[in-house]
């Protein structure tokens, strides 16, 4: 199950990550909605609703969360950068993906918004000074990190999700 979960790996920040890595990870926020839309274009409705492992999310629930999931990172990041050191507000992620939303609505709906956020994210990105991803957010899970290591979870969680649904494309050989 850790496979299919997790079939990325799990996450592993880099403690001193270089401006050029920083970078990097800013240049792939934009591709993310545009690989979210390739790889569930040509899904029928019905195979939204297939869960990507035993117990697991279905892929209209991964592609709301990762909606909802980037909202409440972009504004932690604004927080940070505009308080000292918050503690971002946590969300029952497993609560959220059970809501009405998130069955009712078309994945467009979230991958309209996602696309508009991670523009908006990126803009904000390319606009701070180096030193401003050493400002801190507190998180009940992980305590405190830096903007670089919330950006590099920002980057990975997107790409873990899209991860579990490519590996039940893949699997179901759609």
């Amino acid at each position: 199950m850790d496979n299919l979960h997790f079939s990325m790996g799990q996450f592993k920040p880099i403690i001193n990550i270089s401006e050029e890595g920083r970078i990097n990870l800013i240049n792939q926020i934009p591709d993310i909605t545009k690989t979210l839309r390739n790889i569930t274009k040509e899904l029928e409705p019905d195979q939204l609703n297939i869960p990507y492992r035993q117990d697991g999310w279905c892929i209209k629930q991964i592609v709301h969360h990762i909606a909802d999931n980037d909202m409440n990172a972009y504004l932690r990041f604004k927080r940070a950068l505009t308080e000292d050191e918050p503690m971002a507000s946590s969300y029952r992620e497993d609560l959220w993906a059970e809501l009405i939303d998130y069955m009712k609505l078309p994945i467009e709906n979230s991958l309209v918004l996602i696309e508009t956020l991670h523009n908006r994210f990126a803009v904000l990105l390319t606009g701070l000074k180096p030193n401003d991803f050493s400002r801190k957010l507190r998180t009940q899970a992980l305590g405190s990190i830096t903007l670089d290591i919330a950006l590099q979870r920002f980057v990975w969680h997107n790409r873990h999700h899209i991860a579990q649904i490519e590996s039940l494309i893949k699997n179901k050989g759609w």
